[in-house]
């Protein structure tokens, strides 16, 4: 039977997302822009779907940072599949051209000029004007500059073929279910970087089990989501979701379904490395399953495959070729070096990054604590920004000092959860801190962060921030990098230096959850473990919902080897405290 079509969550979060771009280019006011991100980021993680609240007629504005407006556009999304206000600006300002923002050094006011006065609305031309060497005449640009945006225009385009792992999640969950509503699939799994957990996703593999496949394929093009057959056989289809998401489906005999989800989870390099095992061994190994000869001696399940080439099971997250299948060796075996014991999302007991309406956030102190409390959390640290150029509305030492207060008041009545008096405070461009040493003498957490100046030579930008870790009172590096996934890449800095300097100093390095920065990456963070640096988990949530962002921030702690004696929001309220008494 066809499934309805409805519009998703993610579908809902990009057209607000894309909104708010446009309206920056255009010089919109910061509030409103920031209204449109914020709620674009809440739909995003929310697990109800917008669509059926609308259906059922109940009231937008419950969602935390929605207001009448905002939910006026949400109805309006929902019931005509489209937003007016996005294709006015669009048809005005050109669909491409809310992609020249992902260019390094290109911002809303730069990217406005290019429109005005070279009528610049995609990558295309933006490229071409770069080439001519017209971009350089430009009053504020010069030759670096332009050189700057001709070597990251690839990589734009690169990036654009891919979808964040969050918004790829959105799809996941009801196609998966779809499938197993299918009486002839057996068992079926999303596989791929989709499974690894990388940050983000190009095409999603699906395999299935069954004796039917031909049943199993005619079924899933039926499937209400599907917007384009891209090809059709009786055992794989592709197709192009309503989401612009490529999904290639795979069905298998049971036979060989654990070889088959081994093979295209990848990563490509594991299975290079697991091959050559394999022949070392005088084995083969592919998606079929580990032959002996012409003798399948294993195939039916993953853990059998990792078992027949004399492995334990490798968590996917862990298949990137950067040492798990030694590891899985050793542990097979008994010896040192085994595979990690993977950070869980229950080993959570709170989180040390939350904005309220204070600063930029959208929720209230109470609202925030209450959220943190139904997710089980111990305590939960309140750290809106500090007042400085980085971010707008935030908190000066006497309003600082005022929210101090009001912490220590709720603490006085809430039960079962401690708000910990925090600030995200900005460093300045020479690497001094926007509060003073008096008023974060009153806090429990110190975060310092990047929040401007971007575009800092490698040593002046690595200079500013150990000059800002040096201070005794920071505890955590909030989101080290400054990354912004598809859409701003890290400044230039010297992570291993930030590394060490945190060993030295004792600072926290921060994986930042948002599905957008995901900052510290896998690999740096795996870098930071193997240093001996204790990181942080933290959502950054700016309204309630987005405490949910945690399991983003735990698959890439995992993709980094944490586990949760390296990540310090694990601990009791108490190890914590000392901890952070550095």
């Amino acid at each position: 039977m066809e499934r309805t079509r409805t519009i998703s969550n993610a579908d809902i979060a990009r057209m607000l997302y894309a909104y708010a771009d446009l309206l920056e280019i255009e010089g919109a006011n910061a509030y409103r822009v920031r209204a449109y991100r914020n709620a674009s980021s809440t739909i995003a993680v929310m697990s109800r779907d917008v669509a059926e609240m609308v259906h059922q007629g109940e009231d937008l504005t419950e969602i935390w940072g929605i207001g009448e407006a905002l939910a006026e556009k949400l109805q309006e999304i929902v019931t005509t599949g489209r937003l007016q206000v996005l294709d006015e600006l669009e048809h005005k300002l050109g669909p491409g051209i809310a992609t020249l923002l992902k260019v390094r050094g290109l911002g809303p006011k730069r990217v406005n000029i290019l429109y005005q006065q070279l009528g610049i609305t995609s990558l295309d031309k933006l490229e071409e004007a770069a080439q001519m060497g017209r971009i350089r005449e430009l009053r504020g640009f010069g030759e670096q500059t332009e050189r700057t945006i001709l070597e990251d225009i690839e990589r734009v385009r690169r990036e654009s073929q891919r979808v964040l792992w969050a918004v790829a999640d959105q799809a996941v969950g009801p196609l998966i279910a779809y499938l197993r509503e299918d009486p002839n699939v057996e068992i079926v799994s999303a596989a791929g970087s989709y499974r690894r957990g990388q940050e983000t996703v190009g095409d999603l593999d699906v395999v299935a089990a069954s004796d039917v496949g031909g049943q199993v394929i005619r079924r899933y093009l039926q499937y209400g989501e599907v917007e384009e057959v891209l090809s059709e056989g009786e055992t794989r289809s592709s197709v192009r979701l309503r989401s612009g998401l490529q999904v290639d489906l795979r069905v298998v005999p049971r036979e060989s379904y654990g070889a088959a989800l081994q093979y295209l989870t990848g990563s490509k390099e594991h299975g290079v490395a697991l091959r050559g095992r394999a022949q070392r061994q005088g084995l083969k190994v592919n998606e079929y399953g580990v032959f002996r000869g012409e003798e399948r001696i294993a195939g039916e399940t993953e853990e059998g495959i990792y078992e027949a080439l004399g492995l334990v099971m490798i968590p996917p997250e862990l298949r990137e070729n950067r040492g798990e299948i030694d590891a899985a060796d050793r542990e097979r075996h008994g010896r040192e070096g085994a595979l990690p014991h993977l950070l869980t999302l229950d080993a959570m007991r709170g989180d040390l990054q939350a904005h309220t309406d204070a600063s930029d956030g959208a929720s209230t102190l109470e609202e925030m604590a209450r959220a943190a409390q139904e997710r089980g959390y111990a305590y939960l640290a309140i750290t809106d920004h500090s007042r400085h150029i980085g971010v707008t509305n935030g908190l000066d030492p006497e309003r600082l000092a005022r929210q101090v207060e009001a912490i220590d008041r709720l603490n006085e009545v809430l039960e079962g959860i401690m708000l910990l008096k925090g600030s995200e405070v900005d460093i300045r461009e020479d690497g001094t801190l926007a509060l003073p040493d008096d008023t974060l003498e009153l806090l429990d957490v110190v975060i310092i962060a990047v929040h401007s100046h971007f575009d800092l030579s490698r040593e002046a930008q690595t200079e500013r921030i150990l000059r800002a870790m040096d201070n005794p009172r920071a505890h955590i590096l909030g989101h080290p990098t400054g990354r912004v996934i598809g859409e701003r890449p890290p400044y230039d800095v010297d992570v291993p230096r930030l590394i060490e300097a945190a060993r030295e100093r004792g600072v926290i390095l921060e994986i930042n959850a948002q599905p957008q920065r995901l900052d510290l990456d896998d690999v740096y963070a795996k870098a930071a473990k193997d240093a001996g640096v204790l990181m942080a988990v933290s959502t950054d949530a700016h309204h309630a919902t987005q405490l949910g962002a945690m399991r983003f921030g735990v698959m890439q702690a995992r993709r980094g080897w944490l586990e949760a004696r390296d990540v310090v929001n694990t601990r009791p309220l108490e190890e914590l405290r000392a901890l952070l008494r550095r």
